[in-house]
């Protein structure tokens, strides 16, 4: 007779669920950022190819391309990185339980719907609350979801719970590391009250990937139209001849309209789904250390700022009393492996860093209001 599965259990089953059915959206917005990518390309084309174009209507769709050729490097980047990352695990011997949650080979247009996931700035830095390497980790950590409590160290050894501050939230490799060690506590009313509090967590992460779902349908429906309108208009762009100067006003105002066409289909490829953005970023952060006056303080907050980030997005919307917080600070003071993903020793994780990491909270809540 098969076991009963706990509440936390069903919840991390679900949580699972969830996350690869998002990941199943990331993949078809994948497929479509890389046809609306190869339109506006083709339109860009039939742009370069005309002269005498007036300078200020040149420099706004020079500036487009630049935005859509970050994107793709982006993009690139993180297959690239990924495919380092499986090599790695692989080595390890862990790659294949380590990667269960992502999509199995990463492939173009994958990296593609990943780079969208997250959003791309007009720089090429990735939007979150991390930049450069570590919104990679992220975008790593999305797609690798297990690779920590596998024991493969998550994808960036020890940057895991780093990359965790965005998007990926903790749903899978947090809860399943932490919750790995509720079996070795002796108490079974502190066990079940942990469950409790990782239960609600998980539950939590459920609802933000069911609403990003949506919103990735969403993405997904505008980028088809906005294919079919480049494609009309690049046809259209044909027939207007090669020199600006020479076409009717008419044909003038259509290519200005077109730029505007292009603008925001570039949006459509480079704007993150805000469904899966971190809840808690280092604008929220930097409003929480701006409070401090005392230097020793500030300082203390400054090194361990990735820290309070990664716990106050594990930690969003849960509501927590003071057992609650003691037994969370005790489960990951106690759990070797989320110490080293924390990057931080047993001795060094105080109780002093769980205050911080709600007292953040809170304010960021009180500002919300």
């Amino acid at each position: 007779m098969a076991k009963k599965k706990s509440k936390l259990k069903l919840a991390q089953e679900e949580a699972q669920a969830a996350v690869n059915r998002t990941n199943a959206k990331i993949k078809e917005l994948g497929e479509m950022t890389s046809s609306l990518y190869s339109e506006l390309t083709g339109i860009q084309e039939s742009f370069d190819a005309i002269r005498n174009v007036p300078s200020e209507k040149k420099i706004q769709y020079e500036e487009l391309k630049r935005i859509r050729l970050n994107w793709k490097q982006q993009a690139e980047k993180i297959e690239k990185d990924y495919k380092g990352a499986v090599a790695k695990n692989a080595g390890a011997g862990v790659a294949g339980a380590g990667l269960g949650a992502a999509v199995a080979v990463m492939g173009p247009t994958v990296a593609m719907g990943v780079a969208t996931t997250f959003g791309v700035a007009s720089t090429g830095t990735a939007i979150s609350a991390l930049s450069g390497a570590a919104a990679t980790n992220a975008a790593l950590a999305w797609l690798g979801g297990g690779a920590i409590a596998a024991g493969g160290g998550g994808m960036a050894a020890g940057e895991a719970f780093l990359a965790l501050a965005g998007p990926v939230g903790w749903v899978i490799a947090g809860v399943t590391l932490l919750a790995s060690g509720i079996l070795m506590w002796k108490s079974l009313n502190d066990k079940k009250h942990l469950e409790e509090v990782f239960t609600l967590i998980s539950k939590r992460d459920v609802t933000s990937y069911e609403l990003a779902i949506v919103e990735l349908n969403e993405r997904i429906v505008r980028i088809d139209d906005e294919c079919n309108k480049l494609h009309d208009a690049n046809s259209e762009i044909q027939t207007f001849g090669l020199d600006y100067s020479q076409m009717s006003e008419e044909q003038q105002y259509a290519l200005g309209a077109y730029v505007n066409l292009m603008s925001s289909s570039t949006q459509l490829l480079v704007n993150p789904i805000l469904g899966l953005q971190p809840k808690y970023t280092e604008d929220d952060y930097g409003l929480f250390a701006s409070q401090e006056t005392d230097e020793m303080k500030i300082k203390w907050y400054a090194d361990h700022k990735l820290l309070i980030l990664s716990l106050a997005n594990f930690l969003y919307k849960i509501e927590l009393n003071e057992r609650d917080k003691k037994l969370l600070w005790k489960a990951l003071r106690n759990n070797k492996k989320a110490l080293k993903s924390l990057g931080i020793s047993k001795r060094e994780f105080g109780k002093e860093i769980m205050d911080a990491v709600i007292n953040a909270l809170n304010l960021k809540y009180q500002s919300n209001e």
